[in-house]
């Protein structure tokens, strides 16, 4: 009897000691300093600037990218990662794409787009930066979003890539026939 209550009394210290994290020091709260370009590439982290901090904010989505918009008022130019429009986007179409919400809503430099797109290739980054700014100019102006919906862009295009398949060579391309 007093066996067995020493073996139960070492398997609960045994489950009950177990290592803690050390820890961690009590952080002083201090005024908090505006997020700056400068800061944020100083952490490694992609935050907005102080001058986008009274803009209108919209994410536009297409195939594997996605595009955090900010629009303020200005002189129309547009600005992807830190990047001029037409040297980040250098094929025309591209380009075209972008400026077509602006064209359909008649805004051409009403306003200034700052953009930080991530993920796919560079057509499915226009169409999320295209996406969002038409998402941002019907936050800006409800009135526009009867033209905007009509051309179709506040809807999201959902069409992604097909995954592949077991036993073919990609989604739907299957192996070679042979007839020997």
């Amino acid at each position: 009897m007093t066996e067995t209550k020493k073996t139960a009394t070492k398997i609960a210290a045994k489950t009950t000691t177990k290592k803690t994290a050390p820890e961690k020091k009590a952080t002083t709260t201090k005024t908090a300093k505006p997020a700056t370009k400068t800061t944020a590439a100083a952490n490694g982290t992609s935050v907005a600037s102080v001058k986008l901090s009274g803009s209108i904010y919209a994410t536009g989505k297409r195939k594997d990218s996605v595009a955090r918009v900010y629009l303020t008022p200005g002189k129309g130019n547009i600005v992807i990662n830190g990047i001029a429009m037409k040297d980040y986007f250098k094929r025309p179409v591209l380009q075209m794409i972008l400026v077509q919400p602006f064209d359909v809503t008649k805004r051409d430099g009403a306003y200034d787009v700052v953009a930080m797109v991530a993920g796919g290739g560079l057509s499915g980054q226009a169409g999320a930066v295209k996406h969002g700014i038409s998402k941002a100019l019907e936050k800006a102006e409800p009135d526009l979003r009867k033209a905007l919906k009509a051309a179709g862009f506040l809807t999201r295009d959902s069409r992604v890539v097909e995954r592949k398949h077991y036993g073919y060579h990609k989604a739907r391309r299957s192996t070679q026939f042979s007839k020997r």
